[in-house]
């Protein structure tokens, strides 16, 4: 993986799957008054649509990084996104509650086993000082896929169909299926697939030291994708329950989309120059006073504007994590770990979206909802910088040999 050509081959290939994912993520959200409206779903049941992918994407992300560990990289990433491709295509033709939920899980599962994939093929891709930013430029494809989701929205006709969104949102990821076969390389190499098959999970996520990191990385990881998917899939639904009109609603998902794409570019950039210590720390505290903003927001423009803030500060602290995530775990157990942090994870991304809808079903206001977010950035944001004094596993290797 030397060769310069080859690295912006893969780069680019992740990055269009990101795009896919981030739409098929973001399309649920904006298609969910309408879809709701068709089926007569309450807020509670939206909840568990919303969350159901999450569950199989948990499950995904666990099974993921370890199958990518034994058989590599490549196979697993590719069945991945064939599975997700096949699953969104099915949303777009479901008829009921259960088939809906049915289908959004095993997509789930699609979108869980590539994403420790990505974070592992960063990671072996990059040079060591540049991991953060050929993460960040990797998964920033899925707040541009998210935007353009909303965008699509603005183009089609009045009153189109929800199912439109998963029509592309399915087929596009299953063309892309004969373009990663033939065009991206295996990143891991044989005798690290042979030498992960003697370590058990346990020894690779607490063994040799890696207690602490692993455990801080999911305090991290947990609070900080609650917040997002619960912003992901309620913000046009919190903002028309704010007062607002149902055309501002989609203005602040694409805000807070392409604001979370300069976030990352920016924060992926901060972590590789200056360590991700201060970078993150702060981002995670300026989230707060974001958060605050735009619970307090009454003009239409002020939180258009804050929701591209909390997208900026939330998604660069998020995707600068996956390009931290990997060097905490020596490459033949980089997939189990990446996967783990994106399993747990993901439990906050089940609970966000779920949160969410038990909030308002209880009569608590789209600001409350907001204002809730608060503390739970600040666990995330503690936690980040606690981990930010532990060693990296190749620095920690290399000051046990001194």
């Amino acid at each position: 993986m030397n060769s310069r050509h080859n690295v912006a081959v893969t780069v680019g290939l992740c990055f269009f799957i990101a795009v896919l994912e981030g739409f098929d993520i973001q399309a649920m959200g904006v298609a969910a008054p309408r879809l709701a409206k068709e089926f007569l779903f309450d807020r509670e049941q939206m909840g568990w649509i919303f969350s159901i992918s999450n569950i199989g994407l948990v499950i995904g992300a666990s099974m993921g990084g370890w199958l990518a560990d034994q058989w590599g990289r490549k196979p697993i990433f590719i069945a991945a996104v064939a599975l997700f491709g096949s699953f969104t295509l099915a949303t777009a033709m479901v008829g009921s509650y259960e088939a809906l939920l049915s289908v959004r899980f095993c997509a789930g599962l699609g979108f869980g086993a590539a994403l420790p994939n990505m974070m592992a093929i960063a990671a072996e891709i990059s040079r060591p000082e540049k991991a953060a930013s050929t993460a960040a430029i990797m998964f920033c494809g899925m707040p541009v896929g998210g935007g353009m989701s909303a965008l699509v929205t603005q183009v089609l006709p009045a009153g189109f169909d929800w199912r439109v969104l998963f029509l592309i949102g399915g087929v596009l990821p299953v063309l892309m299926v004969p373009a990663l076969w033939k065009l991206m390389p295996e990143t891991l190499s044989r005798a690290r697939v042979t030498q992960v098959s003697n370590v058990g999970v346990g020894k690779a996520l607490f063994g040799e030291g890696r207690a602490a990191s692993t455990l801080l990385l999911w305090v991290t990881f947990l609070p900080t994708l609650l917040i997002l998917y619960l912003f992901l899939n309620w913000l046009p639904t919190l903002v028309i329950a704010n007062g607002f009109d149902s055309a501002t609603a989609p203005r602040t998902s694409m805000a807070f989309n392409f604001g979370s794409v300069a976030g990352a570019l920016v924060f992926g950039h901060l972590v590789d120059r200056f360590h991700f210590r201060w970078p993150m720390t702060l981002a995670y505290v300026a989230l707060i006073f974001a958060l605050v903003g735009l619970g307090e927001a009454k003009g239409e423009m002020v939180t258009v504007m804050l929701s591209a803030a909390v997208g900026f500060f939330l998604l660069g602290a998020n995707y600068a994590l996956y390009g931290v995530a990997p060097v905490y775990y020596p490459g033949a157990i980089r997939g189990t770990g990446s996967g783990a942090s994106v399993a747990v994870g993901r439990i906050g991304s089940i609970m966000g979206p779920l949160l969410a809808g038990f909030m308002m079903s209880g009569g608590t206001s789209a600001a409350g909802v907001v204002f809730y977010m608060v503390p739970v950035a600040a666990v995330a944001g503690a936690a980040v910088f606690a981990l930010s004094f532990r060693p990296a596993w190749a620095h920690s290797r290399q000051q046990g040999a001194q």
